[in-house]
């Protein structure tokens, strides 16, 4: 990491494996919009914002000791956001596994201190595939059966738009 003056963007994220990055790459192709890039697909569980490096011990001791076991996830059809112009693979049914994940990341930041100021109450599991998009038009998308089994921090590069993984963990 950069000295402390650096505040690096970060976030938590299931990160999907191969196959489930180009069975979303087939969703991709059949909306309109910019495609988010295949390397940057995930599903947040909880964006942090700019964070101080000083925080970097305690994020990385709570992705380290977080309560998680591998789940599947079946996304099977495309939404959208209307405010922000994205279109999202959705999960019809998300798993009470990723909902608890969710809540369970969530406390711990709170126990830290760390919890997120810019974090939406609701959540909605969802991974973006395209921006500056309208709603997906209605048609029929293969389910995408992802068994989610690595959770990642990850710095969001602001200046390259890249992604950066700073650490991750297999669930088991």
């Amino acid at each position: 990491m950069s000295p402390d003056t650096h505040c690096p963007r970060l976030f938590y994220a299931l990160w999907p494996d191969a196959a489930t990055r180009a069975a979303l790459a087939a969703w991709q192709a059949r909306l309109d919009g910019k495609p988010v890039r295949a390397d940057k697909l995930h599903l947040t569980l909880a964006f942090l914002g700019q964070r101080r490096v000083s925080d970097l011990p305690a994020l990385l001791g709570i992705l380290e000791h977080m309560q998680a076991r591998a789940m599947p996830l079946l996304f099977d059809h495309a939404s959208h956001f209307a405010q922000l112009a994205l279109a999202w693979a959705a999960l019809a049914q998300p798993s009470p596994a990723l909902l608890n994940l969710r809540t369970a990341c969530m406390q711990s930041l709170a126990e830290q201190g760390l919890a997120p100021r810019f974090e939406h109450d609701r959540f909605t599991p969802h991974i973006t595939l395209a921006r500056q998009a309208p709603p997906p038009a209605i048609g029929d998308f293969a389910p995408i059966a992802w068994q989610a089994d690595e959770l990642v921090l990850v710095e969001s590069i602001k200046s390259s738009g890249d992604y950066r993984i700073l650490a991750s963990r297999k669930l088991s």
